[in-house]
């Protein structure tokens, strides 16, 4: 499964939600199907995007929260982990895009790619709900499920190594910053 193939399945479904991406590939590859104020691209902030995904989670219950990461991204911050689900928002979905490479810094292995379970460690740091899916159609419904559940998940999504030609959006920073900004202040803090 190629990553674009996967977000291309599941963009129509993120209109209604809060979206943060890591930097790279998956930033490049969502803006790619068409930009909504509510995407943010966390760019320069490898291993942040679960925490800042948290950070809105909590700060805005009413609304679902979808964070698009990585595996390099994820295993640098382990940590992020354990903090998601000390707080387990039910209104998060985490899905990492698990290509087994740091594909948007040069392509260098990643620790999945000899072993390492991310669906696993997000299972042994508490999150109540994990998955890992390889297909397309298991991706689709794993995420509509995720979305459904009304808890916390991570979503582990086996990707191909292959990515956009550029890694960066066209999307001004401070741009993209102050219309997400501007695009949250709108939503309901309560449920």
């Amino acid at each position: 499964m190629k990553r674009l193939e996967a977000i291309a399945a599941i963009h129509g479904r993120l209109q209604d939600c809060i979206v943060v991406t890591i930097m790279g590939a998956v930033a490049a590859e969502l803006q790619s199907l068409g930009h909504r104020p509510n995407f943010f691209y966390l760019q320069h902030a490898m291993g942040l995007a679960s925490s800042v995904g948290l950070g809105i989670a909590l700060s805005k219950p009413a609304a679902r929260v979808v964070v698009l990461d990585g595996d390099g991204s994820v295993l640098m911050n382990l940590g992020g982990l354990t903090t998601l689900a000390r707080y387990r928002p039910r209104n998060l979905t985490h899905v990492v895009f698990d290509n087994e490479s740091l594909l948007s810094v040069g392509g260098f292995p990643t620790a999945t790619a000899t072993g390492s379970d991310i669906a696993g460690m997000a299972a042994a740091a508490g999150i109540p709900r994990t998955a890992t899916v390889r297909t397309l159609d298991d991706f689709t419904a794993a995420f509509d499920a995720a979305l459904a559940a009304d808890d916390l998940t991570t979503l582990v999504a086996k990707v191909e190594a292959v990515g956009p030609a550029g890694f960066v959006t066209d999307l001004g920073l401070l741009e993209n910053r102050f219309q997400f900004a501007r695009h949250l202040r709108g939503l309901p803090e309560t449920p």
